[in-house]
Formats: C-alpha cells, sequence, structure tokens
C-alpha cells in the first residue's frame, strides 16, 4: 500500500508566493490608476472645466496693432522694437494666457507690433500689454485745480515757485486736466526734464521736477491690501541698490519743506497715480503706489511693472475679434486624422498581435483619457489653450505611444521563443523592453523641451502638446500596460497559447514541436 505525496516542492512554494506577490502589484498599481482617473475627473467637473480651450487659429480672439510713436528721448529702433516685443510677450505670460502670438510687422520706422490672443477676454489683456509702464517718481513742484489758469491760481501774480520757468508755467497754464484726451497717457518725457501732467482721475495738475528714481530701479513689483482697510488696494514696490539710495535722498531732500513741495509724485505712463506727503525720510530700499485699486488694478500694475517700461510709447490701432483661420472644417479634419490614426493602430494590433493586440487598445484608451483631462485641467489652472498645432503634436505621440507597446510586446515574445513561460517572460521582457522605452521617449522629451524654449508661436504649442503626450506614454506603460499583461499572463487563454492569443506557435513564427506547449505552460 502506497501513500500519496500531495506537497510542494519548495521551489514551487516560492514560484507561487512570488507570482502572487507580481499578481498583487499590478492589480495595486492598476487600480491607483483608476482611483486618480476618477479624482481627477471629479475636480474637473468640480471646477468647471468640461470643454477644452482652443486656441486663436480654432475659435478666434483679439488683435490689436499698436504703432511706435517717437516722442523726446525715445527713438524709433529695431532694437527697441524687439525689446518691447519681448516685454509684451513676458507681460502676456505672466496672465497665463496660452498660444498667444506677439510679433513685429513692416520694416525700418514703418514697424508695428501685432498682438492677438485668444479668447472673448482679449481685448482687456491687449489693452494692459500695451501700457508703456513708464514709471517715474518726481517732486511736486505746483500742485493746482485741473482747470488752473496760473501756477498760483491767481492771473496777476508773476512770481514763479522755485524750479518753474516761464515756459513749464506756460505748459501748466495751457494743459486742461478735465479734458479726458489729456488723462490717456502714454507720454515718455526725458527723466531729466521738469513736466506737466495731470492726475490719472482729472483731479488735478502738478508742475513735477526732473525724475530722480526711474522705474528700472524696481526689483520687485507686488499687489497687495491694506489689512486695516483704509488704504485698499495698493502696489508695493521693492528697488535695487541704485533705487534705495535715490528714493532716500529724494524723500529726505523734500522733508520739511512747505507744501505743495514736500510730496513726491508717483507717475505712471505721464500721469500722476498718486503724490502722497513725506514725512520723513525712506531708507528702507521700499515704497507704495496707492491710488483707489481695485484688486485687479493693482494685480495689472504689479504685473506689467515686474518686466519694466516699454522702450517706446504707442498709438492703438483698431481693436479686431479674430476669427478662426482654420475653420470648423479644418479642425474636423485633424480630429478626423487623429481618428484614422486610432483605428488604424487598433487593427495592427489586433491582426498582428491577436487577443494582445487588445491590451494596446486598452492602453490607448487610457493615454487619451489621461490626455483628454489634461487638457481640461490645464486649461483651468494655467490657460493652456489647444491650437492645430498641439493637436498634430498629439497626433504624433500617438505613434510614440504605440512604439513603446511594440517594443514591451516584440520583447516578451522573444523570450517566449527562447523557451520561457508567458508568465516569466512577462516581468524578463519588459526589464530589457523598459531601458528602450525610457531612452527613445527621453530623446522625444528633449526634442520637445527644445523647440518649446528655443521656438514661438504654433511650434510651441505642438512641442508643449509632444512633450505632454510623452510624458503620459511612460506613466500608461508603466502603470497600467505592464501590469496588464502580468495580470493576463496567468491565464489559461494565455499560458497555453491559444492560437489567438498572439502567443501561438504560427504567431510566433516557431516550428511546431511536441514540446512547444510544454514550453508554453512553463
Amino acid at each position: 500500500m502506497s501513500a500519496t505525496n500531495n506537497s510542494q516542492s519548495p521551489s514551487a512554494s516560492a514560484n507561487s508566493t512570488k507570482s502572487a506577490k507580481s499578481s498583487g502589484k499590478s492589480a495595486k498599481s492598476i487600480a491607483i490608476l483608476a482611483v486618480a482617473l476618477i479624482a481627477f475627473s471629479a475636480i474637473a467637473v468640480f471646477q468647471g472645466a468640461t470643454k477644452i480651450k482652443l486656441g486663436l487659429d480654432l475659435r478666434g480672439g483679439t488683435s490689436v496693432t499698436l504703432t511706435p510713436r517717437a516722442t523726446e528721448g525715445a527713438k524709433v529702433t529695431p532694437e527697441a522694437i524687439s525689446q518691447a516685443v519681448e516685454i509684451i510677450r513676458q507681460r502676456v505670460n505672466s496672465l497665463g494666457v496660452a498660444e498667444s502670438e506677439v510679433a513685429a510687422q513692416g520694416s525700418g520706422t514703418n514697424r508695428q507690433i501685432v498682438i492677438s490672443v485668444p479668447g472673448e477676454t482679449g481685448e482687456k489683456i491687449v489693452e494692459l500689454v500695451g501700457q508703456t509702464a513708464e514709471l517715474r517718481f518726481r517732486q511736486v513742484l505746483v500742485e493746482a485745480a485741473p482747470n488752473a489758469a496760473s501756477v498760483n491760481g491767481d492771473t496777476q501774480t508773476v512770481t514763479l515757485p522755485n524750479g518753474v520757468t516761464p515756459e513749464l508755467s506756460a505748459r501748466f497754464a495751457a494743459l486742461d486736466c478735465t479734458n479726458k484726451v489729456n488723462l490717456q497717457g502714454g507720454n515718455t518725457e526725458a527723466p531729466d526734464a521738469a513736466v506737466v501732467a495731470c492726475d490719472r482721475g482729472g483731479t488735478g495738475k502738478y508742475i513735477l521736477a526732473p525724475a530722480q528714481v526711474l522705474g528700472n530701479m524696481v526689483s520687485k513689483a507686488t499687489a497687495a491690501i491694506d489689512q486695516q482697510g483704509a488704504a485698499g488696494w495698493y502696489v508695493s514696490l521693492d528697488f535695487n541698490g541704485e533705487g534705495a539710495t535715490k528714493f532716500g535722498a529724494l524723500t529726505s531732500s523734500v522733508t520739511g519743506l512747505a507744501a505743495p513741495q514736500n510730496q513726491v509724485a508717483i507717475v505712471l505712463d505721464g500721469l500722476v497715480v498718486s503724490a502722497p506727503r513725506i514725512n520723513e525720510a525712506i531708507n528702507g530700499g521700499s515704497a507704495q503706489i496707492t491710488g483707489s485699486f481695485s484688486q485687479q488694478e493693482a494685480s495689472n500694475l504689479a504685473n506689467v511693472l515686474k518686466y519694466g517700461a516699454l522702450p517706446l510709447a504707442f498709438d492703438q490701432g483698431e481693436v479686431l475679434q479674430v476669427s478662426p483661420t482654420l475653420g470648423t472644417d479644418q479642425l474636423n479634419a485633424g480630429l478626423l486624422a487623429g481618428a484614422l490614426g486610432f483605428l488604424l493602430i487598433f487593427l495592427y494590433s489586433l491582426m498582428y498581435y491577436k487577443a494582445l493586440g487588445l491590451v494596446t487598445v486598452a492602453s490607448l484608451l487610457v493615454a487619451s483619457a489621461i490626455a483628454y483631462l489634461s487638457f481640461l485641467l490645464l486649461g483651468e489652472w494655467l490657460g493652456f489653450t489647444l491650437t492645430l498645432a498641439g493637436i498634430a503634436g498629439a497626433i504624433v505621440a500617438i505613434g510614440i505611444t504605440a512604439d513603446s507597446f511594440v517594443v514591451y510586446f516584440e520583447r516578451l515574445r522573444d523570450e517566449v521563443r527562447e523557451g520561457r513561460s508567458i508568465r516569466s517572460a512577462a516581468e524578463t521582457g519588459w526589464v530589457k523592453a523598459r531601458h528602450t522605452i525610457i531612452v527613445a521617449d527621453m530623446v522625444s522629451l528633449i526634442a520637445a523641451a527644445l523647440l518649446y524654449f528655443f521656438a514661438v508661436g504654433g511650434v510651441r504649442g505642438f512641442a508643449f502638446t509632444l512633450g505632454l503626450t510623452t510624458l503620459i506614454d511612460l506613466i500608461v506603460v508603466f502603470a497600467f500596460t505592464h501590469p496588464l499583461v502580468s495580470l493576463i499572463s496567468k491565464s489559461s487563454f494565455f499560458a497555453n497559447g491559444h492560437k489567438l492569443s498572439g502567443f501561438s506557435p504560427k504567431s510566433l513564427g516557431m516550428k511546431i514541436k511536441t514540446d512547444v506547449t510544454e514550453n508554453l505552460k512553463g
């Protein structure tokens, strides 16, 4: 009488335990990805991000032409135009407006700057970034009513205050600050000359001494609110070393003088924003611009001051609403091209890899879902807009993602051809394939980064989308594709090399031998 030994060998037990851990790890990875997708979908719905924001070429926007104006101390040169273009572009980007276009057109002294911003709110943004933002700190010499006829308010008096010439007095008398034409700003006066200027609200007019502190001496500008609620919103300025020294000297020189010469006017684009009385020297290197600002006005002013003044004054041309340059037909054609790309990859995967090709289909669907959520949330958080160039980048990324699957699947099939079981090949093949996948995606990421930082306009949209979708490819391959293959490799359908599994001897190009099935079963 004999007994049957049902105990497993130590090797079999260890393999079983290792397989169970691998299955648990793969399932956990897929579950985490699913939870993340659900969470970000909920965030998108909660924040109202239900539609992808389209760029200027797909949904239209606002366009304005700025014509440079030669003024005293500022000549229209190609260098000045190029500098203005860069400053305006920085201002637009700081406002979170993606896919905007800022470019110089024309030649010589006829050059103009064209600003195009997507969306319906483009006009306000164009008006903001077109501000000269020329900041000056000047001592007040004369302050009077907006339509005062003389510096003393008395036409019979001929004695002029210190620093006021007959020419300045005549210009002061001729300036009518009740006329809205004189409240448009944009003047670029030489900083070393005395000037006449209106209050930006049209409530007064001034004669101001030469500027001692300039906007290019400001190192930082931020919007803040008076915690006591008395001054409301204001702009806080920090000066660099030179600015701190000169601002301290300016405030020291006016302390103790009779009004209004104990005031320092803060002049922006030729208009007086505020003219506070200085009671003591300010040597800390900081100052504040007050003037009954709203939160948006204070934030906008701080934004334009961050990047310095435009080197030229500009006259704003007609503001135009730009219709989509491509139109609905072209947009539909781009989307159709993407859909056909998906379809062809699906068909090829199913024909060549049989049931294994379903992993490609599932992975691409997951990648598409992540990309769609990314476009929605980035549009809400960073102002990202999708253009036709961006759509092209996403279409190119379909091929990059499919390449990752091909690299992994071919490595897996090679391992099976060498005699390993499907379960073993799923892991050993992944170890050998992932290095190739990472290197290939890094090449795409480097190319996308170089295009983004060294190109302008639509090319940046292409580069951004290409880089984003390449990162998504890495996430999907590591967190979904490989774990899914690990799970299905344990099913009898794949492990036994079913003719529709993609691992049959015929699919693998192997000669049919009696031990083929045994190799597949492992």
